[in-house]
């Protein structure tokens, strides 16, 4: 049987995992779906389930010799490997099971190429490391990040580690902040992706350090690589002593919500 993926460099191995997991979520959508209780009030679908064995089935063919760390699955493959990939198979889970469309399924290498599906409109947003696009209908299109929306998407959600220093509440209330942004709460790490895009001047979340997170590091990656300015809540490098998240367009719009932050 040919091995269609084994040819794909690392961001076509991403795109085409992302996608295939999409295909799988998007196909579950509105279905009765059993759920796996995580703690916490968290919980996994089916459809969480079986998009991360499409995604691994993907990577497998792609890349055997390369580890896995799946949100649903935890860590797989080979434990001295020297690469590994991180998936988020449906970021967004309580939205999907409550039959909202906001979701997005999330494969990045670990320093390397990224790709975020959203199953809903179609797109998968990816990057090689180097520059980031927006696949759509078979074209693909550069993505070009800017703060015109004037659209901020705060995570709201529990826990909050980080207060009562901080929490993203917080911003919602800070004087200066309705005269220049307006707030969104996507609770999907889609957002990221719109940052990149132009369609968010910037997104805020707290955590801890969310550069090897498999929810986030697919985001990351593709805010970098368009030309985002991507730090924690502080101020300073993920992945470096940086907690959080603020990815903004530009450097202006950073600037502007970290002194808000640090008031």
């Amino acid at each position: 049987m040919t091995n269609s993926y084994a040819g794909l460099d690392d961001a076509g191995v991403a795109t085409a995992a992302a996608g295939a997991g999409a295909d799988v979520v998007r196909g579950m959508y509105g279905r009765p779906l059993s759920r796996v209780d995580k703690g916490g009030g968290d919980f996994a679908t089916a459809a969480d389930l079986e998009a991360e064995k499409t995604i691994l089935g993907v990577i497998r063919a792609a890349r055997p010799d390369d580890a896995v760390l799946g949100e649903e699955g935890g860590q797989q493959g080979p434990a001295d490997a020297g690469r590994q990939w991180l998936v988020d198979p449906l970021c967004g889970t309580l939205n999907f099971a409550s039959g909202t469309m906001l979701v997005a399924v999330n494969v990045a290498l670990r320093g390397g190429a990224a790709a975020v599906a959203d199953p809903f409109s179609g797109e998968i947003f990816f990057t090689d490391g180097r520059s980031a696009q927006v696949r759509r209908d078979g074209t693909d299109a550069p993505l070009a990040p800017t703060s015109a929306t004037g659209l901020v998407d705060v995570d709201l959600d529990p826990p909050l580690p980080h207060a009562p220093g901080f929490r993203a509440v917080d911003l919602l209330a800070h004087p200066g902040f309705a005269e220049r942004f307006r707030p969104r709460v996507a609770s999907t790490s889609l957002a990221l992706t719109w940052v990149a895009a132009g369609r968010r001047a910037a997104y805020v979340a707290v955590g801890g350090d969310l550069s090897e997170s498999v929810h986030f590091a697919a985001g990351i990656a593709l805010c970098r690589a368009a030309g985002c300015v991507v730090t924690g809540i502080d101020g300073t490098e993920i992945g470096q002593g940086g907690h959080g998240l603020v990815a903004a367009a530009d450097e202006e719009t950073h600037q502007l919500l970290m002194s808000m932050i640090r008031g």
